[in-house]
């Protein structure tokens, strides 16, 4: 097996008219986060699809040699966030 098959998905680039996620602060909401999808590690900023307390919501670190700065979606019903998951998967929200 190569490198590239232990890539997770990547991001389309943005498009036109995208939505703006309303990112805040990363809070310790819930006592236990799953992670249910995640963009690949390869790149600086990365993102994930959390699910907890009955709610799901999108957790964005970004990586730097001097920082990690985690951030997390507004929580949403689960059917919510998948929608906002994959339009930031597609390029539609940023």
């Amino acid at each position: 097996m190569s490198k590239e098959d232990f890539h997770s998905a990547h991001l389309k680039p943005a498009k036109n008219g995208l939505t703006k996620i309303n990112w805040s602060a990363s809070t310790d909401r819930a006592v236990s986060i799953r992670v249910r999808s995640h963009t690949c590690g390869c790149v600086p900023t990365s993102y994930e699809l959390c699910e907890a307390a009955g709610l799901a919501f999108i957790r964005r670190t970004v990586r730097s040699s001097a920082s990690t700065h985690v951030s997390e979606s507004p929580w949403l019903q689960r059917a919510a966030a998948i929608k906002l998951w994959t339009a930031r998967l597609e390029g539609w929200a940023r």
